[in-house]
């Protein structure tokens, strides 16, 4: 069984949250230490050892005047952290970064997705592209695609509005009855095209960040993405260790 993350891990990690989501906003000033301390549960050693780690992260800065947000922070959420956001308040979107859906259509997808999905030879897809931004900044360019028969149970996932996008993943597993169990993301560094210069707002040949995801239960894929961040933006992970017994032989 693995062993339970560090206090000092799950108090960063519920402020990072706090942060992701927006509940805390850029330039806004913690609490003080020993009141912030008070009302994590935690010793003021233990929270020193937070901010810290939030510090090296990029999430917050420290100053003689206190500890603050990170004014345009330069971490984005990972898949893991949209996907579990969305679930969690029903929106994929941190507070005050915005959607724009530039398509959103039935189509036959490319050999490699016709085979994430196991579809036959000229079966359909839903195809959805959109791209995200705060205030000037562009945050990140996605692509996704869910099964076609989706589309008859939650029609937003043919729709283009702001106002339903930002949170299908919720919907599609109630009127579907599917339930995502595991996913798996995968990331590399590359140089943009043209088309993803373009939306992100950087010179062609500029690296990016590049990643895919994949959502499945027990009947197969729900969603598989692929998505880019800009270069100026870091992607960080949490993750524990199961702890190692050695064979007694």
């Amino acid at each position: 069984m693995p062993d339970a993350p560090h206090p000092y891990m799950q108090v960063a990690e519920r402020i990072r949250r706090r942060i992701l989501d927006g509940a805390l906003g850029e330039g806004e000033k913690l609490p003080p230490v020993r009141e912030l301390a008070k009302r994590e549960g935690v010793s003021v050693a233990t929270l020193g050892r937070s901010l810290d780690r939030l510090q090296v992260e990029g999430y917050i800065t420290t100053s003689r005047r206190g500890t603050f947000v990170a004014n345009a922070p330069e971490v984005a959420p990972s898949g893991y952290d949209r996907i579990t956001r969305v679930l969690r308040t029903g929106s994929v979107l941190a507070e005050g970064e915005t959607m724009i859906v530039t398509k959103a259509e039935l189509i036959r997808p490319p050999q490699y997705v016709a085979e994430i999905f196991d579809l036959e030879d000229g079966a359909q897809v839903v195809h959805r592209e959109w791209h995200t931004g705060k205030g000037q900044q562009r945050t990140g360019l996605f692509v996704t695609w869910h099964p076609a028969h989706f589309a008859a149970a939650v029609p937003e996932l043919l729709s283009t509005s702001r106002a339903s996008s930002p949170g299908l993943l919720p919907r599609i597993q109630q009127a579907t009855g599917r339930r995502v169990v595991a996913g798996r993301d995968d990331l590399h560094g590359r140089d943009a095209d043209a088309r993803e210069a373009g939306f992100l707002g950087v010179r062609v040949g500029s690296p990016i960040l590049a990643g895919a995801h994949r959502l499945w239960d027990d009947e197969g894929v729900v969603e598989y993405g692929e998505w880019c961040l800009p270069y100026r933006l870091a992607v960080g992970y949490e993750y524990g260790f199961e702890a190692a017994v050695p064979e007694v032989s």
